[in-house]
């Protein structure tokens, strides 16, 4: 299992937080075991996932044909201009070696009659506030809405994709990749991510693809985080999840204590992503 994994992941920096062999075995279990039980509390048949090609909507792939088997799992491509074929093809490939079915749909169309409904709304934006809050939220809420779509027609579930360095900074739209049944992935770190795909047997070149968001024509999601995955991991691990102090986790982290506050103003700012909408106490 070591082998495979150091296959794929040549190094980790600045913090190794992979399972052991054994944690590995009962955290596998614990994932598909999780999936099983919300198709059934839920009443379902099966359950849906938007396949993008990476690793986090592969991994949860895998683990869902694991727990279901492959006849009970739809996957939906749902690409727009911005995203790289090579994605595309990723995601149609996983599709076919996992032996699941799948529909591919394209958004760009629905996405410019959205958008020309709402541009008479919006206020001179900048360009970056028009792509990133308006076009990229916007995509994801379309998305959203075409999975539960096809979803709601099969009695599937839909499994969400995000990890918990993306849930735990905000990096998910709310009512769009976030809005989902449930994220067999959550309590997992990007680098867990990588190892549970690694021994489920997904393809070298998926585990160690650098990820991107796929909403708007931008770089990778590193870029627009300002560190690597791996760092973000380490912070979250010892400052917000961990309670170190901000210049411990830095020098641990190999990083500045700005940075690793900044995370944390990340992980404040989102709180609204990751619980219910709020409602007043009951006055009576």
């Amino acid at each position: 299992m070591a082998d495979l994994y150091e296959q794929t992941q040549d190094e980790i920096s600045p913090v190794d937080l992979r399972f052991s062999e054994d944690e590995m075995e009962a955290q596998v279990h614990h994932l598909t075991d999780f999936i099983q039980e919300r198709v059934d509390a839920m009443g379902a048949d099966g359950a849906e996932i938007a396949l993008s090609g990476g690793i986090d909507s592969t991994t949860t792939a895998y683990l869902a044909v694991e727990a279901l088997g492959a006849e009970n799992v739809h996957g939906v491509l749902l690409p727009k201009e911005v995203n790289e074929d090579e994605n595309m093809s990723d995601a149609e490939r996983v599709a076919e070696e996992l032996g699941i079915d799948y529909d591919v749909i394209g958004i760009d169309s629905i996405m410019e009659e959205v958008l020309a409904q709402g541009d008479a709304e919006t206020e001179n934006p900048s360009e970056d506030e028009w792509e990133g809050r308006y076009v990229g939220n916007t995509s994801a809420r379309v998305r959203m809405t075409l999975i539960y779509l096809l979803a709601n027609r099969e009695n599937r579930i839909v499994l969400g994709t995000g990890n918990r360095a993306e849930l735990g900074t905000g990096y998910v739209t709310k009512y769009g990749d976030g809005g989902v049944d449930c994220n067999p992935l959550g309590n997992l770190y990007k680098q867990q991510v990588r190892q549970v795909a690694a021994h489920l047997g997904v393809d070298e070149s998926v585990v160690r693809k650098t990820p991107t968001g796929g909403m708007v024509d931008y770089g990778t999601d590193e870029e627009e985080m300002g560190m690597s995955y791996d760092t973000l991991d380490a912070v979250l691990a010892f400052y917000v999840d961990g309670n170190l102090p901000a210049s411990v986790t830095a020098r641990l982290t190999e990083t500045s204590v700005e940075a690793v506050e900044r995370i944390q103003e990340f992980h404040e700012e989102s709180a609204h992503k990751r619980t219910p909408p709020a409602e007043p106490e009951p006055l009576f």
